[in-house]
């Protein structure tokens, strides 16, 4: 029986590559004159109380030092107070660890994800991440004894790009389907397809893109792969337009299920997959934060950095044929 051949890769741009994996270190930053004009400037908001010292941009630039470097609160204080003074800027006031606490609650954080050039093709999934428990290697050992909590952060990529166009933070009792049009409704761009798994799976989901499509004027692919028992809803002697999950359960029963996936690029929904590991492998599989309001700033400003990374550089992998 001849042994089955597992394809191999090679990185063809090693070189730009490299070096874009060693700027991921570089401690360089840059602070424009509008940011330094109200760094420490009370800013109005129109609301009673106490204005706030601090515009947004120093809270971000603090939390991305803090995500990038991994550093507590306490430590990302002291560690922006020196680098502001190596940039001879340590007459700046510094937020402190209690204030960078409490204005991360309310903070909002743009990804920071290029405008695509056409329609994408969104790929979409999730991934939970621990707040408090056991480890893995405790639990597959010796089972679990204490209660574990986690979240779950869903993410819309681009699969040509590969920047997280969207996000969403939950608990871990929201399903994937319940999540999709809220991911969709921070996507401007016109989507010309959207690939998930098998959760995706549901009526909302379908009748979500098809208005998301009409609203457009642009027709959305579904690449949701039909559960194995799955039943037509809309039969053909039916006066009614077909549906497109209707569509799919037919495509997969004339050519097959592994025919259908490779026909609507299906498998380039494991850029999502791919996503999550980066993002679990730089940063981390555990959230520092405990407010479930700081924890959601937490993995959008790691989304936002990990866009910023796939700005200096990807890399571009190619097949190489196996030997006769």
């Amino acid at each position: 029986m001849k042994k089955k051949q597992i394809p191999r890769y090679r990185i063809r741009n090693w070189s730009e590559y490299n070096r874009s994996l060693i700027s991921r270190g570089s401690l360089t930053v840059w602070l424009d004159e509008s940011v330094l004009k109200d760094w420490g400037q009370p800013q109005p908001t129109g609301k009673r109380g106490a204005m706030p010292l601090y515009n947004d941009a120093a809270i971000v630039l603090a939390l991305t030092l803090r995500t990038v470097y991994r550093q507590t609160l306490r430590g990302t204080q002291g560690f922006l107070q020196s680098v502001l003074g190596l940039m001879n800027l340590g007459h700046l006031p510094v937020p402190d660890y209690s204030t960078l606490c409490r204005r991360a609650r309310r903070l909002e954080i743009d990804l920071a994800s290029k405008v695509a050039n056409g329609p994408l093709h969104l790929v979409v999934d999730s991934t939970g991440c621990k707040v408090f428990g056991e480890g893995e290697w405790k639990v597959r050992k010796h089972g679990w004894s204490k209660r574990r909590t986690w979240r779950t952060i869903h993410l819309g990529v681009d699969e040509s790009s590969g920047q997280i166009k969207a996000a969403v933070f939950t608990t871990n009792d929201f399903g994937d389907g319940e999540v999709l049009p809220r991911l969709l409704h921070q996507v401007e761009e016109p989507l010309c397809q959207v690939s998930g798994d098998g959760a995706y799976d549901q009526r909302s989901c379908y009748e979500t893109l098809q208005q998301r499509g009409e609203e457009q004027g642009l027709p959305v692919r579904a690449a949701i792969p039909p559960r194995r028992n799955a039943r037509i809803s809309r039969h053909g002697n039916c006066r009614e337009e077909p549906l497109p999950r209707d569509e799919n359960i037919r495509r997969v029963r004339t050519i097959g299920r592994k025919r259908w996936k490779e026909e609507v690029d299906y498998h380039r929904r494991s850029l999502a997959e791919t996503t999550m590991f980066r993002l679990k492998t730089i940063f981390g599989d555990h959230l520092q934060s405990r407010l479930f309001e700081n924890q959601a700033t937490e993995m959008f400003v790691r989304c936002r950095v990990l866009n910023k990374m796939n700005e200096l550089g990807k890399p571009e992998s190619i097949k190489i044929e196996a030997e006769l």
